[in-house]
């Protein structure tokens, strides 16, 4: 089961993650906060090092790294 939390406005959003390969060429893995599960990508768990934060203006979720 993906990873999921509410946000203060009581919208559930799942976590997911992506690779990309950035315009140098270099990969990278993305993370985002999606309203409805897709069929790739769903993470069980925040990985280690980042927290979760919301933006106080819209609610949307996002991850950061701990400070």
């Amino acid at each position: 089961m993906a990873y999921s939390q509410k946000n203060s406005k009581g919208q559930t959003y799942i976590l997911h993650s992506k690779d990309v390969i950035l315009k140098g060429g270099r990969p990278q893995t993305i993370y985002f906060f999606a309203k409805e599960e897709k069929p790739e990508g769903g993470l069980d768990s925040i990985p280690e090092g980042y927290e979760v934060a919301e933006n106080s203006r819209t609610g949307l979720l996002f991850l950061r790294k701990k400070k």
